[in-house]
């Protein structure tokens, strides 16, 4: 029987409020963040690390992955339960992860993985300063692995990290041993096991229901394989399944299940110590999210692309002073992303699960907020007139290309207005053109009459106004360097 290995995720986003008039981003929160991590912290955080506490005692053995943000909320609104978290981060058989700080999709950005780098040293720094631990096994955010990330975690010294232990990565093979990417160990998480947990405990359809402690360390005596990497939300025990549901229950009954039928508990380092089975090819991005366990829970609508260009687009803003520059990173939270989802089905219910508003309110409000935020840093900024016309506009703001009374898409700065030049058909372009829409915009809302001369003398076809864009942009680009 494998060495059984349990993993947690313990994350609560920073969320927007609604209300960008004032440049103090302390304002710019939601409310409900105290009252979401107060309502968590006692159906969940509390009660679940006292009976993991007692069970480490026991023998029992696990791991959690806590992000920065929550560590900062836990300090204001519960020091109770940041306490708890403490005394596990003592115990011989618990072990911390890292991630990066802000739990961002810093490591998708497109020019390079500098900016992803500094995030997981902040959080090592973090775990240092408040747990006194130092992490060996990094998780990335919800589990987003492709080989270049695996190669720079490889360079920032990390033993292994995790991955998702889906089908077209393993191309066949089993998720139960230790794999090499980049040349680093992969711990990969066996997402039907520990789906049992996260999602299917409570489904009254579910025709293994209901899902005890003595079934499940039955079934994890049947898997076979070297390790079986159990990885879910924290949240799962009491706040994502009520208490009710009788997952506390199950959590403080199934160490002592698996003890009785002799399975044994191990650490992710423990883990990672196995012997190596082979190497997985990672050109392909993947993550635990959602069926397609891909990447687009964040990136998979036109909305979620804008805003995550926009944000990358923000970078030389928030260069002004630290706290611009912690405000943009806020703004990387891969929750932002997820509220944009416009997904149906299964997937769809999980996202409106999270979600405090529907999709395109998160957009706008996000993409305001981005908006506002680059205003207020351009006076602090040394050529003032290159930033206020590379800035991103509200939705409000932003140019929409139409066709024949069509909606097609949106840009939101010049940057993704080369961007869309490129996609719209002919008939779109040719049909702004003729009317002046695009100097007008150029020229009215983002305020560069220079490029707007040139676009209103511009022949109408698409690599000439594609072109015009990009030098412009490049230009202006070079003088906010």
């Amino acid at each position: 029987m494998g060495k059984i290995c349990f993993a947690f995720e313990v994350h609560q986003p920073f969320r927007l409020g609604n209300s960008f008039q004032s440049c103090d981003f302390s304002s710019w929160f939601s409310d409900s963040n105290k009252e979401i991590l107060q309502r968590v912290a006692d159906k969940c955080y509390i009660p679940a690390t006292l009976t993991i506490l007692e069970k480490l005692d026991d023998g029992f053995k696990c791991a959690f992955s806590i992000s920065g943000t929550v560590v900062e909320q836990l300090e204001l609104w519960c020091k109770d339960a940041l306490e708890l978290f403490e005394e596990c981060s003592k115990h011989s058989n618990c072990e911390f992860l890292a991630q990066t700080y802000f739990h961002s999709i810093s490591s998708l950005f497109g020019n390079g993985k500098a900016e992803f780098e500094k995030q997981v040293r902040m959080h090592v720094a973090m775990l240092r300063e408040k747990f006194d631990v130092k992490p060996k096994i990094f998780e990335n955010t919800e589990l987003i692995f492709n080989s270049e990330i695996a190669a720079s975690i490889r360079r920032l010294g990390f033993d292994a990290l995790y991955a998702e232990g889906c089908d077209r990565l393993l191309k066949g093979r089993s998720p139960n041993y230790v794999y090499y990417c980049n040349g680093i160990k992969v711990l990969v998480r066996n997402f039907h096991l520990s789906d049992d947990i996260a999602f299917r405990f409570s489904c009254r359809e579910w025709d293994q229901y209901p899902l005890t402690a003595d079934k499940y360390a039955d079934w994890l005596s049947k898997t076979p394989g070297d390790c079986i990497n159990i990885f879910i939300d924290y949240e799962t025990f009491g706040e994502h399944h009520w208490k009710e549901s009788g997952i506390l229950e199950f959590l403080r009954w199934l160490p002592d299940e698996c003890a009785e039928i002799g399975l044994s508990f191990a650490l992710p380092s423990e883990i990672a110590k196995l012997r190596v089975r082979g190497e997985i090819d990672a050109a392909e991005t993947t993550s635990w999210a959602d069926v397609e366990k891909d990447v687009s829970a964040w990136l998979g609508n036109d909305m979620q692309k804008s805003a995550f260009l926009a944000v990358q687009k923000a970078e030389p803003y928030s260069r002004c002073d630290r706290t611009k520059k912690r405000m943009w990173r806020l703004m990387q939270t891969s929750d932002h992303f997820y509220y944009m989802s416009t997904k149906s089905g299964s997937s769809g219910e999980v996202h409106s699960y999270f979600s405090q508003s529907k999709p395109f309110s998160a957009f706008k409000n996000y993409m305001t907020a981005l908006s506002r935020y680059e205003e207020c840093c351009i006076s602090r900024m040394r050529n003032k007139e290159a930033a206020k016309i590379m800035r991103t506009v509200d939705p409000e703001r932003a140019f929409h290309f139409y066709e024949k009374g069509k909606y097609l898409t949106s840009a939101h700065s010049l940057v993704e207005f080369a961007k869309k030049l490129k996609v719209v058909s002919d008939e779109c372009i040719r049909e702004h053109h003729q009317r002046g829409d695009f100097e007008r915009w150029i020229s009215e809302v983002i305020g560069d009459k220079e490029l707007s001369i040139a676009v209103r003398n511009a022949d109408s076809l698409r690599d000439e106004l594609v072109r015009l864009v990009e030098e412009r942009v490049n230009v202006l680009w070079n003088l906010l360097k």
